[in-house]
């Protein structure tokens, strides 16, 4: 097996983490304004679900209590400002994500406090602890995030099927 140093770890780790999430935040900014359906909001978190296959190798794993901990702190606190920030609008008959001026704002926030987290938390747990329980955080934000975007969406929709004013 390939042994890395653990500064190489943390350095690419943190590289890597800005990569994905300056491709999320640019994904996101070319979205707004499209018609979007259930679908597009609940596929996401079933798709991330399926990066807790990484708990298969034992170096990844987290004590309940950490893992708990994680998808807590991201239901609670991490998915506040992203639910906050997101608004629908009809369009017609289509449902779109109203644009909004701070989340670009509110994402680049989310970064720099998970990239100051990461540092601390790295002080207790091995660094594949750390992804592993980020992983978790970001799952608790994301699916919190988007089952308050899916109950939105369909009172929007409810509202527009039946004639009314929203």
């Amino acid at each position: 097996m390939l042994q890395f140093s653990p500064s190489f770890l943390q350095i690419g780790s943190t590289v890597g983490l800005l990569v994905i999430a300056l491709t999320a935040i640019l994904v996101r900014s070319r979205t707004n304004h499209r018609p979007v359906n259930a679908k597009k909001i609940l596929i996401p978190p079933l798709g991330m679900s399926t990066g807790f296959f990484m708990f298969v190798v034992p170096d990844f794993r987290v004590s309940w209590l950490w893992a708990l901990g994680a998808f807590l702190v991201g239901w609670f606190i991490f998915s506040y400002p992203l639910i906050r920030g997101t608004r629908f609008e009809h369009n017609g008959t289509d449902v779109v994500i109203q644009r909004s001026k701070s989340f670009l704002f509110i994402l680049l926030g989310l970064l720099l406090i998970r990239l100051l987290l990461h540092r601390f938390i790295e002080q207790y747990i091995t660094i594949p602890q750390t992804a592993g329980v980020f992983f978790i955080l970001a799952f608790g934000t994301l699916l919190h995030w988007r089952l308050n975007m899916y109950r939105k969406y369909r009172a929007i929709r409810e509202q527009v099927e039946s004639g009314q004013s929203v």
